[in-house]
């Protein structure tokens, strides 16, 4: 079992797998991000209708993390053209 094991991590360390590279990844990757993004925008939305106290401290951060997930979108060319 051990040297079943230690085989398999050797084999693992000269083919490096790159996730990126594969299409069912990159779709739950890109469907995940966008749904987070969806969300983000919407919650955005409500603050700036309600106006509560801190909404602009969390309107400002919610921002950042929305700004966050569509550059990760767009630089692993992750964009569904929503936006």
């Amino acid at each position: 079992m051990d040297k079943h094991l230690h085989t398999a991590t050797k084999t693992a360390r000269q083919r490096p797998v790159k996730l990126d590279h594969h299409d069912s990844v990159r779709s739950h990757v890109r469907e995940q991000v966008s749904s987070e993004v969806a969300r983000l925008e919407r919650r955005i939305e409500t603050l700036r209708l309600t106006r509560g106290p801190h909404a602009e401290i969390m309107i400002s951060a919610y921002q950042r993390m929305l700004d966050r997930k569509k550059g990760f979108l767009l630089n692993w060319d992750l964009r569904d053209g929503g936006y």
